[in-house]
């Protein structure tokens, strides 16, 4: 494939500028694995520091409960920086809003490794862990649709799926650097060091992120279907506006397509909670545990183009629903395993149900929610109606911290679990963490499923894309390539 592809005259994709696939796939790809590095260090952080050192509670369902709460609070700004940086992308650029995005992600992320804790500040370290995580989640909220929409626009025709699939494939990427480098700290340091400095390390480095992104984002061209609408005087002065008039039932079902963010969230942040945390008499360590996210994600970078590739062959539709289903029936032997505290099969399960499984869904979204909306009001919609579905998703595992929490603090005695203590029900603390984890298993489980379902349902009701044109996209009545048609020109890409 060329570096440079220019479309004839006459095509159904732009013509009047050059697109840049390979250029645009590689900065969205690094850009996406920086940026999420720096959102997802929080969510490790959450789910084995921060309750200790930034939420100390004498019961430690309060303390973990708070925790995910203020996880949570980074999507209630997602859909805020979505509307604000959705608007920016489509008025002024994709490329200008990716650098934007790199920025205040990188500031923030910084910022968090100087924060004093509650020991040190009392209540004003939660309160300015919370304002960080707000400008977190406003940076993040326009990263996957701006940098998805940078590579679609660039992808040749036929390809989408799997140029577009870079972007998630980067994603991957930067949660595996994220567990990557909690993984030596927790192993080599003392739990003791671990909570006092070292959980600091991961959000320093996020000092090169600032660097590295803006220098990526700076070199990568402005999209050839950006350029000619700007060109011809079609941006639109209130793009949600018009993305809600023209295309508000496909925003609808990206919204419900969005809560597969159900999956990640009941294995890494969840998961690793009740897997890990004393109170929950799981037993497994946070080394163990971050394993599994190290490896399911890096099985998940590998797998990516080659899901992107098969809904560039077979469509979006099919591949999205079997991701959908399948990982959500997953999710009970999942934790089934984790309850047990059967690492080896809980391993195996969490390959198969987020790896491998997942990516069917995964893969396929940003080809798929870019497709099913105009260039005109693209990275609007995508953004804010994403957004607004994972913002739903968020503050699930806070509501699984309350409803199946963790035994009374009593059955914690020098931050280990003590199975034998009597409470004063007569239950031993072991008869009540074997309840709670039967609870877990069929409450979250549950949960994971029935979301998988509306996912698969609203997948299964939008009209398929991979066949239609780059300007044809977002019309109800756009024409689709014939499939001997387009065989063909997806084989002399």
């Amino acid at each position: 494939m060329s570096s440079e592809i220019v479309e004839p005259p006459g095509s159904h994709e732009p013509v009047e500028y050059a697109k840049t696939p390979k250029k645009a796939a590689a900065s969205g790809w690094i850009g996406s694995a920086l940026e999420y590095y720096d959102f997802f260090i929080y969510a490790q952080a959450a789910a084995l520091v921060f309750p200790l050192i930034f939420f100390p509670s004498n019961n430690p369902q309060v303390a973990i409960v708070a925790s995910f709460a203020t996880f949570g609070v980074g999507y209630v700004a997602r859909p805020i920086g979505a509307f604000v940086l959705g608007h920016w992308g489509d008025t002024h650029g994709r490329k200008n809003v990716l650098v934007l995005c790199m920025l205040m992600m990188g500031v923030s992320t910084f910022a968090v490794a100087l924060l004093p804790t509650y020991a040190t500040a009392g209540i004003w370290a939660p309160i300015l862990l919370v304002v960080l995580r707000l400008i977190q989640g406003f940076a993040v909220g326009g990263e996957i649709s701006g940098a998805s929409a940078m590579i679609i626009e660039h992808a040749p025709f036929g390809r989408r799926g799997y140029f577009g699939s870079f972007t998630l494939q980067g994603v991957q990427a930067g949660q595996v650097l994220a567990a990557a480098v909690f993984l030596p700290l927790s192993a080599a340091m003392s739990a003791e060091a671990f909570q006092s400095w070292g959980w600091r390390i991961p959000f320093l480095l996020s000092a090169l992120v600032v660097v590295a992104g803006y220098i990526i984002r700076r070199r990568v061209d402005e999209t050839p279907a950006f350029k000619e609408e700007a060109v011809h005087g079609a941006l639109p002065k209130a793009p949600i506006v018009q993305a809600v008039r023209e295309n508000g039932l496909d925003m609808f079902r990206v919204i419900c397509m969005a809560l597969m963010n159900a999956i990640p969230t009941a294995v890494t942040v969840f998961g690793a909670t009740f897997a890990t945390n004393a109170g929950y008499g799981v037993g497994l360590t946070s080394t163990n545990y971050l394993w599994i996210s190290v490896v399911g994600n890096v099985v998940a970078v590998i797998l990516i183009p080659f899901v992107g590739n098969l809904s560039d062959r077979i469509g979006r539709r099919p591949v999205m629903i079997v991701g959908c289903l399948g990982s959500g029936i997953l999710g009970y032997f999942y934790l089934y395993f984790v309850s047990q505290a059967n690492i080896v099969l809980a391993f195996v399960f969490a390959m198969l149900m987020w790896g491998i499984v997942y990516q069917g869904y995964n893969a396929v979204f940003p080809a798929f929610y870019q497709e099913l909306f105009p260039t005109r009001t693209r990275v609007t919609a995508f953004a804010i109606s994403q957004n607004i579905g994972t913002l739903i998703t968020a503050f699930l595992p806070t509501i699984y911290a309350a409803l199946v929490g963790p035994t009374p603090s009593a059955c914690v005695v020098d931050k280990k679990f003590a199975g034998d203590v009597v409470l004063p029900s007569g239950q031993t603390c072991r008869a009540a963490a074997d309840a709670i984890e039967t609870s877990v298993v069929w409450t979250v489980g549950s949960f994971t499923l029935g979301l998988a379902i509306i996912a698969a349902i609203a997948a299964y009701s939008a009209r398929e894309t991979f066949r239609v044109h780059l300007n044809d996209l977002g019309r109800r009545d756009a024409p689709e390539v014939p499939r001997e048609e387009y065989d063909r020109l997806r084989a002399a890409v």
